[in-house]
Parts: C-alpha cells; structure tokens; sequence
C-alpha cells in the first residue's frame, strides 16, 4: 500500500503524520538530532522552517526512506488563500500553510507560539490582511537568561502580581504574549465587523491557552495546511 508522509521541521520541533485521502492520521514527535526513528514510505511532504543544516541533515534521512521528497514552499496564492506579502518568500512557509489550513475557518486569527509568536488574519474570503512577529514567551525567558544570568530560563507560574521572581518572569513573558494576542484580535474585530475565530498553534500554545478565552487549539495546524498542499501537488 501506498505511503505517504507529512513532515512540519520547526526551529526546534519535527512533527510527522501519515497522510492518507486528504487526511492527517496520527502526529508524532520525533527527535531532530535522531534520524533513526523516522518511518519508510513512498512520498514525503516537507514543510521547514528549520536551520539550514538541520534542514539539509532531514532531507538526506528521508531520501534513504522514501521515494520522492516534496518540499513546500509558500506561493502568492493557494486555493482561497490570497497573502498580504508582496514577495512570497519573506513569508515562513509554516505561516503560510497554517493560513492554508485556516481558511476552512476563516475569518480567523492564526496565532503560532513556537520560538517566535506569530500571527495572522485571514477574512472570510482567504485574504491574508497580514501579521505580527514577536518572541515567544519561551524566547523571551532565553533572552533575558542570556543579558542577566540571575534570572533562571524555567519555572514559575502565570500570576497577574507575582511575589517572587520566577513567577514574576513567568506573567511578564506570558502576559506580553497573551497581550499582543488579545489586542490583534480587538483590532482584527474591528477591521472585520465581527470576531475571527481564534486558532492557536505550536509547542507553547498551550501555557497560552489557559488564559485566552474562546480560542481553539489547533496543535496540527500546519500538517493540516501541508495535507492540502499535498493533495494539490500529487493531483498535479
């Protein structure tokens, strides 16, 4: 039996799904620095924003498994799907494909927390009405280890006054997230005439979540954006 493969290599994250009749099966996480664990099949679908190295390192692995690689890469257009960027390639192909996967729900805002937080407004006809870039709360905590030592890269626990210094780094670097989140969809609320859905996706969703309200979680949102992709390259 045909087997078909989908791959999002982040910054710092490789996730992989089997791919099968449009849809996305069952996600896994998979070591970066370990190759050895990747599956065999006929095509893999990539979708990378990853170091360039890592990336090459990725490709070599999967040509050893399977037949033909395809690699995704962001285009003015895609189905509804219409981005603000006058020159495609300065849009991370992640972001792109989220849209891709986002405008079955469109209006929406596309909110990816990985090493950066990015976000996305798409209206109700899959035109991208561009984004933010921004730090994730987890680069944010790395920074400022790396400026002032003293202050530990974990712990601590989201608290809107907090009474000690972790959790004081924990509220401040989430709730800088959580702000520009809250004040893109007020102003994407405005633009629109009504709310956009809110989708959220990536590794550090999920300490975000908990304190957004009406967002919906997402975590595949890419591999759903890179299945439609796939559909379209294979039926070509």
């Amino acid at each position: 039996m045909t087997q078909h493969w989908l791959f999002d290599f982040g910054n710092t994250r490789l996730k992989g799904a089997p791919f099968a009749a449009g849809a996305v099966g069952d996600v896994r996480a998979f070591a970066p620095g370990d190759m050895t664990a990747l599956p065999y099949g006929d095509v893999a679908y990539l979708s990378s924003v990853a170091p360039e190295a890592h990336r090459v390192a990725l490709i070599d692995a999967l040509t050893q498994r399977f037949r033909r690689i395809a690699i995704a890469r962001t285009s003015a257009r895609f189905g509804p799907l219409r981005i603000a960027y006058a020159d495609p390639q300065k849009l991370g192909v992640d972001r792109f494909l989220a849209m891709v996967a986002a405008c079955e729900s469109a209006p929406a805002l596309v909110v990816g927390v990985g090493t950066a937080l990015t976000i996305d407004l798409v209206d109700e006809h899959g035109r991208h009405l561009g984004g933010r870039i921004a730090p994730s709360p987890t680069l944010m905590r790395e920074t400022l280890h790396a400026r002032v030592a003293q202050l530990p890269v974990e712990g601590g626990v989201y608290t809107e006054f907090a009474a000690d210094t972790e959790d004081a780094l924990a509220s401040g670097c989430e709730g800088a997230a959580i702000a520009l989140v809250e004040r893109s969809l007020a102003v994407a609320t405005q633009a629109l005439g009504r709310a956009p859905r809110v989708l959220l996706h990536g590794g550090g969703a999920d300490a975000m979540r908990a304190h957004l309200a009406g967002v919906e979680s997402r975590p595949a949102l890419v591999l759903e954006g890179l299945a439609r992709w796939a559909a379209l390259e294979t039926a070509a």
